[in-house]
């Protein structure tokens, strides 16, 4: 670390007004800046991994990525609907001989709900069944993402012409939040 001198008086009068007129005061300060960016540094770590992106909600899992998926599968089963596949982008990304913390996304829907709005609107398909991704953050925590019912309405149905009520967006976001917490605890 480099000795750093007070700022001259030109250099304080260059600055204005917020700059230190005394040398005691500058130093002082100084001497802080390494305790407050320490302090910075353990805040941040005690955040998730990364920012909340708009639309998804991360939640921490006690359990590994598998028992986090297992315990998920089993609460979709529980409740009627139907667990289409896993996609495993850690096993994908094995295949070429690269490596990629746990990540799998889960691919689940309610069919009896699904057919009819695949059925008036084909393109649907595109972005339905719903999904989740269950991954492992760089600190080894296993986290659950999965996107919110109003992003789902907002975004996903209502691109493809369908309108999801109020009601039914508090209703999926009950469900998906059930889930959610059941693979979780």
């Amino acid at each position: 670390m480099r000795a750093v001198s007070p700022p001259s008086s030109s250099e304080r009068r260059r600055r204005g007004r917020g700059a230190s007129r005394h040398p005691a005061v500058w130093r002082q300060t100084m001497m802080r800046a390494p305790a407050v960016a320490v302090l910075a540094l353990v805040l941040l770590s005690a955040l998730p991994a990364r920012a909340q992106e708009p639309g998804l909600v991360t939640h921490p899992s006690p359990h590994d990525v598998r028992g986090t998926i297992d315990r998920f599968t089993a609460a979709v089963r529980q409740a009627g609907w139907v667990v289409f596949t896993e996609i495993d982008h850690a096993d994908a990304a094995r295949t070429v001989g690269l490596q990629l913390k746990p990540r799998t996304v889960v691919l689940f829907g309610n069919p009896t709900a699904g057919t009819p709005a695949m059925a008036a609107s084909p393109t649907l398909a595109l972005d339905l069944p719903l999904r989740v991704l269950v991954w492992q953050d760089e600190t080894g925590r296993t986290q659950i993402t999965r996107s919110t019912a109003d992003d789902l309405a907002e975004r996903v149905f209502a691109r493809h012409g369908i309108t999801v009520p109020p009601p039914g967006r508090v209703a999926n976001e009950a469900f998906l939040t059930e889930l959610v917490a059941k693979a979780t605890q």
